[in-house]
């Protein structure tokens, strides 16, 4: 029976204003009283009337419901009333008293003279003060007490918070009343903190396994939850595998409006990914300088419904860009990030276009209808194996289409063109890497002859290197994600490979602040950290499933794929880059091209590749390119052999 009566309970909603107010006269009007009643009992020399009695609730009732009004106490919601808010019920009770004595003194002084009536007005505000706190002590217990009751029926995950600093307070008025995740207590390492309390909850503290495994037996612990990404990481090697090792879940607090496969996620809370262990620092940009370079310009991203383009839409769409103009010739995807824009940025001037670099007049007809002042040209195709199989698509699209873009960036008098380019960029050893090469060589032989006067115009090209981005499309670990999803086994195409990971945010706020920081004509790079070997990740993974690698699901190694490394060149090194004002971001030193000699190679592989005279084009690519060397490729045989 108390279980159908808790059901029905609607715990959530709040108890009327109005019927505080109500409630709060009725307590002060009722001490009145009640302080009459005492003093004639302490006093027997004290009696009154029934006119008396009128009088006093009367004015009683003025008092309390002026000061109670004017002071708005009935306006807090009593279950998350704090200390701070008791100072209103205090000076309204003062103010109640004091303006009882003033009416009485207006009305009838000579009651003031009487010593009955002073110590009843004493014993008023004081009753009326200790009512009016017990009331709400009483409600909130009573809420506590049937949320408990609901608490267990529900079934919530009994959660700690890690961490005993501001952001993780902070967790607990976020969570209050989630039906979902009950906040019992805090988590710190060391017993520095051990027997402290923190918003009324005790904090916990682990030094070992097996103090986890203590709290997780006895306390009912079902999940940790992170405040921070920087907490997650400084425990990847403590807690987590812990965690891990005693199925507890880890919980991260999801950044506001975070994007999730394309969605925007406002979650509370949200099971912790693998990216969250792998990001690094917050990166720190110049926001004024960008906002100042792009705000009120018309903004044109290739390649818009990308991992890159899609992410560089979002932040142009915070920067009060007049108008972005979004190109691609991937129709659902463009569609998706339409909808999204149309969501999260009302207000925002935006025109998708759904178009191929490839068609020079459909480009024109872009630059011609919307005159871009800044173009980022992120659309290429980007996975090494596809391209190596599929070589003259590849050319077609990364270095003939990036001709295409960069030329009409020149005709329409742009002002600034950003070309996204990869680390395989760098010594490449596939197709992909090398067109993305021959792409940044015409860009920057065009950028010099303008430089040397050789060319007409004033547009200023830069260009981005970086390596692997987090989660993008089609990248390894929505793969092992889907492979732990299916029961396995996860893929790894070798032991030892290993890779430079970075989030696409930040990848994309690297790439504006590197736009605004150029003059024109350089090759960026971008400082990628530490690299990461896949096997570690692919382990670490399937521990934060949950699962046992050898028991639960197994990993399979099938080689090196065609084009692929073992290892990615390190981009930002003092050898090959010089330092700039950011301290994420270098110069690179590569070997500078003729213009007139890029646009005849261009004009040479775009013959070849529509042709598809695939032997003729990769060994033109190779003689244009030298450091291009294939690696567990079929076109190793065009290699030149050395010594």
């Amino acid at each position: 029976m108390f279980r159908n009566f808790i059901k029905k309970l609607h715990l959530e909603k709040y108890v009327s204003s109005k019927l505080i107010l109500a409630l709060d006269l009725v307590i002060s009007v009722g001490v009145s009283l009640f302080a009459l009643f005492l003093t004639n009992v302490l006093f027997a020399s004290f009696t009154y009337d029934f006119g008396f009695i009128v009088y006093i609730v009367g004015s009683s009732l003025l008092s309390s419901a002026i000061f109670f009004f004017l002071l708005q106490t009935h306006k807090s919601i009593i279950r998350h009333s704090t200390l701070r808010e008791l100072w209103k019920l205090g000076v309204a009770t003062l103010g109640k008293g004091i303006l009882m004595v003033a009416i009485i003194k207006f009305t009838y002084p000579v009651l003031l003279d009487n010593v009955h009536i002073l110590t009843a007005l004493i014993l008023d505000i004081l009753g009326t003060i200790s009512a009016l706190v017990a009331a709400r002590v009483i409600m909130i217990i009573s809420y506590d007490i049937l949320r408990e009751r609901h608490r267990g029926h529900d079934k919530r995950r009994h959660i700690l918070v890690y961490g005993v600093g501001s952001k993780s307070v902070a967790q607990i008025k976020r969570l209050q009343g989630s039906d979902r995740y009950n906040v019992v207590g805090f988590l710190n390492y060391g017993m520095n903190m051990r027997g402290h309390h923190l918003a009324n909850l005790p904090v916990y503290y682990f030094e070992s396994l097996e103090d986890l495994k203590y709290l997780v037996n006895h306390k009912g612990i079902d999940a940790i939850l992170f405040s921070t990404q920087q907490e997650a990481q400084a425990e990847q090697a403590r807690l987590i595998p812990y965690c891990t090792e005693l199925n507890v879940k880890i919980y991260i607090v999801p950044i506001i409006d975070e994007i999730v496969d394309g969605k925007v996620m406002r979650s509370v809370v949200r099971e912790i990914k693998i990216e969250d262990l792998l990001g690094r620092d917050e990166i720190k940009i110049s926001l004024q300088e960008i906002e100042a370079n792009f705000k009120g310009k018309t903004i044109l991203v290739t390649g818009a419904a990308g991992s890159i383009g899609s992410e560089l839409c979002r932040q142009l769409a915070t920067f009060g860009v007049e108008h972005l103009v979004m190109f691609d010739n991937a129709e659902t995807p463009m569609h998706n990030i339409r909808l999204e824009l149309e969501e999260r940025f009302p207000k925002l001037k935006f025109t998708p276009i759904i178009g191929d670099v490839r068609i020079v007049a459909r480009l024109n007809y872009v630059f011609q209808t919307f005159k871009p002042q800044v173009v980022f040209h992120a659309a290429a195709y980007k996975h090494v194996p596809l391209m190596e199989e599929n070589p003259c698509e590849a050319v077609l699209v990364n270095v003939c289409g990036s001709r295409n873009v960069t030329d009409m960036c020149l005709k329409y008098d742009v002002e600034k063109m950003v070309m996204i380019s990869t680390d395989k960029a760098v010594n490449p050893t596939n197709i992909m890497g090398c067109t993305k090469r021959l792409a940044e060589i015409y860009v920057q032989s065009l950028g010099l002859a303008l430089e040397q006067g050789a060319k007409k115009g004033r547009t200023r090209f830069v260009t981005t290197r970086f390596g692997n981005v987090l989660g993008s499309n089609g990248s390894v670990i929505p793969r092992f994600r889907e492979q732990i999803a299916k029961g396995g086994p996860i893929t790894v195409t070798h032991p030892d490979i290993t890779r430079f990971f970075m989030t696409i945010p930040e990848a994309c706020r690297l790439v504006m602040e590197a736009a605004t920081m150029s003059t024109g004509n350089q090759i960026y790079v971008f400082d990628m950290g530490e690299s990461v070997k896949i096997n570690t990740l692919a382990k670490r993974m399937i521990e934060l499933a949950g699962l046992t690698l050898g028991k639960d699901i197994d990993i399979e190694y099938t080689g090196l794929r065609p084009g692929e490394k073992l290892y990615e060149e390190v981009l930002s090194n003092a050898e090959n880059t010089d330092p700039t004002s950011h301290d994420r971001i270098r110069v690179a030193h590569v070997r500078e091209y003729d213009y007139a000699e890029a646009s005849e190679l261009v004009d040479k592989l775009e013959t070849l590749s529509r042709a598809v005279e695939i032997e003729s084009m990769v060994r033109l690519m190779k003689d244009s390119v030298p450091e291009f060397i294939s690696k567990n490729s079929r076109f190793e045989m065009f290699d030149k052999k050395v010594g």
